[in-house]
């Protein structure tokens, strides 16, 4: 009787674990699978293309690897109850005609929809993480780096991440464009975000491929590369767009010369040494030096 009342304890256990640890942990086997396919691919593109000599194990690429899994699970985690909220409010608040109708617009129409008014609310997201002095205290760590590969881009702050997708994405629950449509789930913000994700690691590439007309288009290296250069204050403060150049010549912020290339990356000012002080410091009211001037930031 006690053997068998043990044995059911411990299959309750088990059942327990299972649930609350299966999910996790194909995440994370996914996140591995997908950081050696990236790394399949991008190691060997910028040994051959580098626009800059670069060692594969390169000082610094321990705390982007932490990065790396912390800026993948992070995000997520943190804004599916704010989206959620924002959704259900736009419920009852917008009227019900609207939302329908805007769930009866063609596919095609709601993705060219979504991607252009996630593209402004990004936009503005990450160009206000660098004019607003308390937003950059977070945004300097992945400006840091006076380097660029593609790993580069998730080394990140989650505070970063989650505002600047929080401003892409929530002009698109607000309007029923993250909503069902049409009794089916709305995959558009979930490929919207890996469209960009998929992107980043691209435009941070150490490559010194140029695209030429293309590249007034969509975002390319050279085009992100400019963004975190640290070439002087004619050239800092521009191209903040994940994806579509456009975007920045609207609102004036475009620099993309034909032939030129940035020469320095980085920012001036020092932030932590470790990933614990570059996550925690941020939040520090007297962690001054992280406030960039109008013409220091990267």
């Amino acid at each position: 009787m006690c053997l068998s009342r043990l044995a059911c304890v411990l299959m309750n256990l088990l059942s327990y674990l299972y649930a609350h640890m299966a999910a996790p942990l194909i995440q994370l086997i996914r996140l591995v699978i997908w950081l050696v396919l990236l790394s399949a691919v991008f190691v060997p593109l910028e040994r051959l293309f580098g626009l800059r000599p670069r060692e594969i194990f390169r000082k610094g690429v321990g705390t982007d690897l932490v990065y790396y899994f912390l800026s993948s699970l992070a995000p997520g985690l943190c804004m599916s109850l704010p989206l959620a909220a924002v959704a259900w409010s736009a419920h009852r608040l917008l009227p019900a005609g609207f939302l329908g109708a805007v769930a009866h617009w063609p596919l095609s129409f709601r993705i060219a929809t979504s991607l252009l008014l996630g593209e402004i609310g990004f936009y503005w997201g990450h160009r206000w993480s660098h004019e607003i002095p308390w937003l950059w205290r977070f945004h300097a760590v992945h400006h840091s780096p006076e380097h660029l590969d593609f790993l580069v881009n998730t080394r990140a702050h989650p505070v970063d991440m989650v505002f600047t997708r929080m401003c892409g994405l929530v002009p698109l629950y607000v309007l029923g464009l993250g909503a069902p449509a049409r009794g089916s789930a709305s995959l558009i913000p979930v490929l919207i975000v890996l469209a960009g994700t998929v992107l980043g690691f691209f435009i941070h590439a150490n490559v010194r491929w140029r695209f030429g007309a293309l590249e007034q288009v969509i975002a390319t290296p050279a085009f992100h590369h400019w963004h975190h250069s640290n070439d002087g204050p004619d050239v800092i403060n521009k191209n903040y767009a994940p994806m579509l150049p456009v975007i920045d010549r609207l609102f004036g912020t475009l620099h993309l010369p034909a032939r030129e290339q940035t020469r320095t990356y980085g920012i001036d000012q020092t932030i932590g040494p470790t990933i614990v002080s570059q996550l925690v410091d941020p939040f520090l009211p007297e962690r001054r030096s992280t406030e960039p001037a109008a013409d220091e930031t990267a």
